[in-house]
C-alpha cells in the first residue's frame, strides 16, 4: 500500500505534497507550513538524511526504507518513527498518532523546537522520549519498563540509574519498583497514588515526600 494512500485516507492528515526527489521536497518544506513529512532515506542524488541535514527549520520526521540498517542513524535524528517496508495500515496509524502528540505537545509549549526529553535503547533501537509524556518507570527483572502517553518500553538498567536520569523536581521514588511523574498523578492515599485507572503503590514512608514533591511541582 503507498504511503499517499495511507495519508489520503487518515482523516488527521492532509497531503501538502508528494514528491520523487529532495530537491522538490526540501523546497515543499521550506516555503509551506509542514508539520509532518514522510521521508524514504533512499533518494536519488540526495539521500533522506542529506535532505535533513539542508533544512534549518525540521518539520516532525517519519522515515521509511526497506533496508532495517538504517534505523540507529534515524533515531540519531531525532526521528518521530522509522517505517519499514512492506508497511501495514495499523503500523502507519500507530506512527501517525505519536507524530501528532509530538507536535501537539510542540504547541503546547510554544512551539520551541527542543522540549526536554531523554534518550532511551530499547528492542535495540535508539529512542528519543519526551519527559512530559512518561507517565510512571516499574521495575521489571533486569529491565526498568517506562509507560508512556503513547506506549511501553523496556529498558537494561537498575532503576537507581534510570531515577539519575530523570529530573528530580518531577519525578519521584514512591515504591522501591516505582518512580512516577508527579504531573500525571490524580490522587493518592496512604497506600496508592493513582495515574489514570492505575494504581501505584506507595511505600508507607513515602507519602510525606510525595505531598511535598506536589506541592513544589
Amino acid at each position: 500500500m503507498t504511503i499517499t494512500k495511507l495519508v489520503n485516507d487518515n482523516p488527521n492528515l492532509e497531503l501538502v505534497g508528494e514528491f520523487s526527489n529532495a530537491v522538490e521536497a526540501k523546497n515543499c518544506i521550506t516555503n509551506k507550513n509542514v508539520d509532518l513529512v514522510f521521508l524514504d532515506i533512499e533518494m536519488p542524488v540526495i539521500n533522506g538524511f542529506d535532505l535533513l541535514d539542508g533544512l534549518k527549520t525540521k518539520p516532525q520526521v517519519i522515515f521509511i526504507t526497506s533496508k532495517a540498517e538504517y534505523a540507529v542513524k534515524a533515531f540519531d535524528y531525532a526521528a518521530t518513527d522509522y517505517l519499514h517496508k512492506p508497511i501495514t495500515r495499523e503500523r502507519f496509524s500507530q506512527a501517525v498518532k505519536k507524530a501528532i502528540s509530538m507536535i501537539s505537545l510542540s504547541k503546547e509549549n510554544g512551539g520551541e523546537e527542543e522540549s526536554p526529553h531523554i534518550f532511551i535503547k530499547s528492542n535495540l533501537k535508539k529512542l528519543k522520549i519526551y519527559i512530559s509524556r512518561i507517565k510512571w518507570i516499574e521495575a521489571y527483572g533486569d529491565y526498568v519498563k517506562v509507560i508512556t502517553e503513547e506506549d511501553n518500553h523496556l529498558v537494561l538498567s537498575t532503576m537507581k540509574a534510570f531515577e539519575n536520569e530523570l529530573p528530580k523536581d518531577k519525578f519521584i521514588r514512591v515504591h522501591k519498583s516505582f518512580i512516577v511523574n508527579i504531573d500525571k498523578i490524580e490522587k493518592f492515599n496512604s497506600k496508592f497514588a493513582e495515574i489514570g485507572s492505575n494504581k501505584i503503590p506507595l511505600s508507607r514512608n513515602k507519602k510525606e515526600d510525595l505531598v511535598k514533591a506536589i506541592e513544589n511541582a
